[in-house]
């Protein structure tokens, strides 16, 4: 799958990197290499996250089906 990053520069120095379709999914670096690098690594974070949360939910909720899909 294929996300939008923004890249900014940060307030002081070095980058910002955001991914708006991850909520709270922002990280950093010295370069605009090093932010993309590190908000790559945070996204597959946030992911993994999210399935293992989605996971945790339908075994709460076993009449729900958790499938996935590719876009």
């Amino acid at each position: 799958m294929v996300y939008k990053v923004v890249l900014r520069r940060g307030e002081v120095a070095g980058y910002i990197a955001d991914c708006p379709a991850i909520p709270g999914c922002v990280s950093q670096g010295r370069t605009k290499r090093e932010a993309l690098a590190n908000v790559k690594d945070a996204m597959r974070g946030c992911l993994a996250v999210l399935n293992e949360r989605a996971e945790r939910e339908q075994l709460r909720h076993p009449a729900e089906d958790v499938v996935s899909i590719a876009v």
